[in-house]
């Protein structure tokens, strides 16, 4: 009998953080850069791939904007969100798709391979899916941020994150044909910690850790005392965000 896998995640924070991004999104200019770039690989696969879905699952995109334009193309689809209750780590409550994507959110299963194989079944034979997420190489910047505000006690405060060859990995592991993973990097310019932080929630990027420890307020100020040091002559801090996409297709 197979082992459930570790905790790692809390569900509850994850549910949080996607209802805390919808009241930040309904704020003036807010940061929606890693979405918009998810959406608009994804719409150009298809093309490149030539492939015209005609019943559609979106999972995870709050924008709309993936839905609205597959409902232009004459797809049906039905759009999904962990913080509206949808469990990937369960089998999905319908199927007969030819077409999934999954957005943004497949860095915070605690089941990830169980969450790639509930992709496939609800695919048809010959369905393909998409699926694109925050991997490993992220962050870098803000990690050296804290561990300079912890201290000699780090404290866990990032997620781990998948590469691109556990990615492809993990594919084969979920049955996917023709399993492609790969990776993009997108940069972003900050003058300020706080903007940083703020950029990540309001995309639904924060803690979700189940065991995770509050900062402090010294914490806080020697890590903006950090980030300062990390500034170039303008001031701007340079982060980083890579992205990762799997895609394959039911066998």
């Amino acid at each position: 009998m197979a082992s459930a896998p570790p905790t790692i995640f809390s569900p509850t924070r994850r549910i949080a953080a996607r209802r805390r991004l919808a009241c930040m999104q309904r704020a003036a200019d807010p940061a929606r850069f890693v979405i918009d770039d998810v959406v608009k690989d994804m719409l150009e696969r298809l093309a490149f791939l030539r492939h015209e879905p005609k019943r559609a699952l979106v999972i995870g995109e709050w924008t709309a904007g993936l839905g609205k334009a597959l409902r232009q193309r004459e797809a049906e689809v039905i759009e999904a969100d962990p913080g509206a209750g949808f469990n990937e780590e369960q089998p999905f409550p319908f199927d007969g798709f030819d077409f999934i994507a999954s957005v943004a959110t497949l860095d915070t299963v605690n089941d990830l391979p169980g969450a790639l194989i509930h992709v496939r079944r609800a695919l048809i034979p010959g369905g393909r899916a998409i699926a694109s997420f925050v991997g490993a190489g992220s962050l870098p910047t803000l990690r050296r941020i804290m561990l300079a505000a912890d201290g000699e006690r780090p404290a866990a405060r990032f997620h781990p994150l998948v590469d691109v060859r556990g990615g492809a990995q993990l594919l084969q592991r979920a049955g996917w044909a023709d399993p492609v993973a790969d990776s993009r990097t997108l940069t972003v310019a900050y003058r300020s910690l706080d903007r940083l932080v703020a950029d990540l929630r309001a995309q639904g990027l924060g803690n979700m850790l189940a065991a995770h420890a509050p900062l402090g307020k010294a914490g806080l100020e020697r890590a903006r005392a950090a980030f300062a040091a990390e500034a170039d002559a303008e001031g701007r801090v340079v982060e980083t965000f890579e992205i990762l996409t799997l895609s394959g297709y039911h066998p």
